[in-house]
């Protein structure tokens, strides 16, 4: 009695969706589908992810087919809201705050339906996420919506979505199906945000090493920007150890801020605190800045030190290279290769053969 009821009630919903979908001007279901069951779907289920910066970007929808029929102005009606996609809300999610087309849109979750024309395209980022389709669609319920410009694409049968003009803070969602891709610019102020994520995960348990606060820095570092605060994160990675790198880095901020006696202070102390392979890289990067009597200094002090390590002769063979002293370069090189591991001896050997022709290594 029970499995009667129970299927007489499924029988009914069923009956009671379809009709609403009919009443709606959605076509009649003409596969398999069920609205009990998990089965295969005529358009299947998608999603794609980009992050820019440190920001997720992500779009659920499902990718109905051309198969042969008429698109757009067709299957697609111009001048109505459209759910950019088949069966349920298109949605798209931002992990933080963005920029579409210029114009601020909030983190979150968006149902994502479009109005398309001949010419322009209206894309709407609706706050309501979870209905079906874009059949109870609500102006009212928009937070934000922007026109584009669609353009000639190349054949897909499958609607699809794709970042593509991928920069550093930005990338271009576009819609492509059948001959039409609409795009639409998505960017992020990754230093704000990036900013505001770090004061957050310097307060867990990476607040305890030095490589967290260390590697902070570095980012600002290398970004050419924030230099106050990539010394302050400096000095914070050198509270909890003081080494080679955090001193590097407080030496790189400190010559940004055009405090050079307070950096050559920390670069010292940096080349205290270096095992003799730091020492030979940050030497080869001196070479790389055309720093070459401190890179020099450096590969003597190195191969007096520890004249053992195979690695201090490329030192000194970089020296006389640049000293156009190529006889002496060969030489050093020689050493090299005799103690250098195996899988580095190639490697040398190629360098002993540009020195033997008087080629310029650095």
């Amino acid at each position: 009695m029970y499995a009667s009821r129970r299927n007489g009630f499924f029988l009914q919903t069923s009956f009671l969706v379809t009709a609403m979908l009919l009443l709606l001007g959605s076509p009649v279901l003409t596969s398999a589908q069920s609205q009990v069951l998990d089965l295969p779907l005529p358009s299947q289920r998608a999603e794609i992810t980009q992050r820019i910066g440190i920001t997720d970007v992500t779009i659920h929808y499902h990718r109905p087919l051309v198969n042969d029929r008429k698109v757009w102005d067709g299957l697609v009606p111009y001048g109505k809201v459209w759910r950019a996609g088949a069966n349920i809300n298109t949605t798209i999610s931002f992990s933080d705050p963005v920029l579409i087309e210029g114009k601020p849109l909030d983190k979150g979750t968006y149902g994502l339906h479009m109005i398309p024309t001949a010419d322009n395209w209206t894309i709407i980022f609706s706050k309501n996420s979870t209905s079906w389709g874009s059949f109870t669609y609500d102006q009212a319920e928009d937070a934000l919506r922007v026109t584009v410009k669609p353009k000639p694409a190349d054949m897909h049968n499958a609607l699809t979505y794709d970042f593509d003009d991928l920069k550093s803070d930005s990338a271009v969602v576009e819609l492509e199906w059948e001959k039409l891709a609409v795009p639409f610019k998505v960017s992020v102020d990754v230093h704000d945000i990036v900013q505001a994520s770090l004061k957050k995960q310097l307060r867990n348990l990476s607040q305890y090493t030095w490589m967290s606060y260390d590697d902070a820095a570095t980012y600002w570092l290398t970004e050419k920007t924030n230099y106050d605060e990539a010394l302050r994160l400096a000095n914070k990675s050198i509270e909890n150890e003081d080494r080679f790198e955090n001193e590097l880095s407080k030496a790189t901020a400190l010559k940004a801020l055009n405090r050079k006696d307070e950096a050559a202070t920390a670069e010292h102390k940096a080349l205290e605190l270096a095992s003799p392979l730091q020492r030979h890289i940050y030497a080869r990067q001196l070479q790389g800045e055309k720093r070459n009597d401190e890179a020099n200094a450096i590969f003597l002090d190195n191969a007096k030190k520890h004249p053992e390590m195979w690695f201090t002769h490329t030192g000194l063979a970089r020296m006389y290279c640049s000293q156009a002293k190529f006889d002496d370069a060969v030489k050093e090189m020689k050493l090299a290769e005799a103690a250098a591991p195996d899988n580095q001896k190639v490697y040398i050997g190629g360098l002993v053969t540009r020195l033997q022709a008087k080629e310029n290594i650095n």
